[in-house]
């Protein structure tokens, strides 16, 4: 059973969001794209548009590659239903490598807990819905849960359900703009988050660079979530606060030796300053 204790290097997961634009070959060219670049999981994200999208913007008429169409007609449009996630479950079996979705309501929730998930995650705008944060607790599945556009107050009461319920978690620092102003990054809140709630805390960047996050890996987060995508052009809302796939492999390499340069801390004289040394010193 997957554990987020058992993670030793920085666990990369590839937001593909919506970002898919309802297409399931995109989905699987972005799927390859996290395969490639030893990225560890795929994330989606399920919602049942009927409950998730307000009364006042169902029928408000919206410009997309499809035609003008309403908001709620927009959105089905581009949700992946059971066909789809039963092909992206074994297309990434097959690989193999994780994948999982963020959940916005509870018919989304029980959607995707079918699923051989290794954890969900709860995005930002759902976690002051204290009474849904229940009902993913009691699933007894691990929960990623974003912490953007939240009060400590608001923090406090989501990690009270957690720990009432022994529900294992991770609290990902993030802001919630795309994409986020350079000003309102703020990274040093992983150091908040982990001295007030003494638990795993991960990144999720919505900014424009990789500067911010390979700093989110300097500082000990075990999780990082970027938006991914196949280009910058593709249409979208998500897609200009994504990383592409070079974007995606340059993250990578750039923080999968920061443990080792960090190391512990310890004041010693190592073998090879020992050699200079003996030629410098007498």
């Amino acid at each position: 059973m997957f554990s987020f204790k058992d993670i030793n290097d920085v666990y990369l997961i590839g937001e593909i969001g919506i970002n898919h634009n309802g297409d399931l070959q995109i989905a699987k060219r972005l799927i390859d794209a996290v395969f490639a670049c030893h990225w560890d999981c795929a994330k989606f994200q399920k919602r049942d548009p009927d409950i998730c999208v307000p009364e006042s913007q169902k029928n408000v008429p919206k410009d997309t590659p499809w035609g003008k169409l309403t908001y709620l007609e927009y959105k089905k449009k581009i949700e992946f239903g059971k066909k789809e996630y039963d092909y992206i479950e074994k297309y990434c079996q097959e690989k193999p490598m994780n994948w999982t979705a963020s959940v916005w309501d509870i018919n989304s929730l029980e959607f995707i807990r079918k699923y051989k998930v290794p954890f969900i995650k709860i995005p930002s705008a759902k976690i002051s819905d204290l009474e849904f944060m229940e009902a993913a607790a009691e699933t007894r599945i691990p929960l990623i849960v974003s912490t953007g556009m939240s009060s400590l107050k608001e923090v406090d009461d989501v990690v009270d359900v957690l720990r009432r319920h022994s529900c294992e978690f991770v609290l990902m620092h993030t802001n919630s703009s795309y994409p986020t102003p350079m000003e309102e990054i703020n990274i040093n809140c992983i150091k908040t988050l982990r001295e007030r709630y003494n638990c795993i805390v991960g990144y999720s960047g919505h900014e424009y660079s990789i500067e911010s996050t390979v700093y989110a890996a300097v500082l000990g987060v075990k999780i990082i979530e970027r938006h991914i995508t196949l280009s910058h052009t593709m249409w979208g809302t998500d897609q200009a606060a994504s990383l592409e796939v070079v974007g995606m492999d340059l993250l990578r390499k750039r923080i999968k030796d920061i443990d080792i340069i960090l190391g512990d801390g310890e004041k010693r004289i190592t073998p090879d300053e020992e050699k200079i040394r003996a030629k410098l010193r007498k």
